[in-house]
């Protein structure tokens, strides 16, 4: 019943929405998943068209035993592409998954390093064999741009030029874009690009940077075992992933006073509110504000200052301090 709509869905993916295979893979064993558990529960004994939105419910109340609120909105998101397409091949007259609201998600704070510690992770990268040139230059090129590791893994030599300080990445959707790369990670590039010169192969998807022993793309799972690798040998004990070096970028450009919007854009964030989750400040910044600014924090502002004569005021009772 389900199973002709989800092999049409799949092409649509493919053909008119460009989609990722792991996009594409995603969307069918969701749609797969659901469709096993109204088949299992008699929500479609009465065929496609019978599934409604107290069926849906169910189903988000089912998994949520095991899914993450933002798996949950996830997967509902994914149910409402696959009804609309098919409202638009005229099998169902509405879309059910319109009348589910979407579960609150939760808002986690985006983990990331200290500065202190970015940097000692980067510097507990040897640079002696090729090998390790390419392991410093992953790590400085994650965190300097802070592209996702699907967007590293997919760099081509052809899109590089660490010269001219810009590399050109493919982000989600297929959509290019020109990424800013700092002079370090600049540098590191360049000398690992110089030693494995030789050791890359040109495929159809272009001549890959990052390369495993075979000579070919370096995977994600690879990246992840680099990271994990030296975040042992720097000492730190808490697990951190590579998509946390693109916190680190983020957090530490918007520290340093760096625009909102130019953030958004160079991280291919299409909505302004997902670079806001960047927004919060660490303890050490928002102690900082609370000793310079609040008249009871034990700061003592200079002699003279507009704050030094207001603590003074209010110190002594005078009214127009109240």
């Amino acid at each position: 019943m389900f199973e002709p709509h989800i092999l049409d869905f799949e092409r649509y993916l493919q053909v008119e929405r460009n989609a990722s295979p792991h996009t594409r893979r995603n969307y069918v064993r969701d749609i797969s998943e659901f469709a096993a558990f109204v088949r299992d529960n008699g929500f479609a004994e009465h065929g496609i068209a019978a599934v409604d939105g107290f069926a849906i419910r169910a189903y988000l109340a089912h998994i949520a035993k095991t899914n993450k609120r933002s798996s949950q909105a996830r997967k509902l998101s994914c149910l409402r592409s696959f009804f609309r397409f098919l409202v638009r091949r005229r099998v169902i007259e509405y879309n059910p998954a319109l009348s589910v609201k979407t579960p609150r998600p939760e808002r986690p704070l985006p983990r990331h390093l200290t500065v202190d510690q970015m940097f000692g992770l980067l510097d507990s990268v040897p640079v002696q064999t090729t090998a390790q040139c390419r392991d410093r230059a992953i790590l400085e090129v994650l965190y300097s741009t802070g592209i996702r590791v699907s967007e590293l893994i997919g760099l081509n030599r052809e899109g590089v030029d660490p010269g001219a300080g810009v590399i050109r990445v493919m982000g989600k959707g297929r959509k290019e874009r020109v990424v800013p790369i700092g002079t370090q990670a600049a540098a590191r590039l360049r000398d690992y690009l110089m030693r494995s010169a030789g050791d890359a192969a040109a495929s159809a998807s272009g001549t890959p940077v990052f390369l495993n022993r075979s000579g070919t793309r370096l995977t994600a799972r690879s990246v992840a075992r680099i990271v994990d690798k030296y975040i042992l040998r720097c000492g730190m004990h808490h697990r951190i992933s590579p998509h946390d070096l693109r916190h680190s970028c983020a957090t530490h450009l918007l520290n340093a006073g760096a625009d909102l919007r130019a953030i958004q854009e160079m991280l291919g964030h299409q909505s302004l509110s997902t670079t806001q989750k960047y927004t919060h400040l660490n303890i050490d910044q928002v102690m900082a504000v609370y000793d310079r600014a609040h008249p009871r924090s034990g700061h003592r502002p200079q002699k003279g200052s507009r704050d030094g004569d207001t603590a003074r005021h209010n110190d002594s009772g005078d009214p127009q301090g109240k």
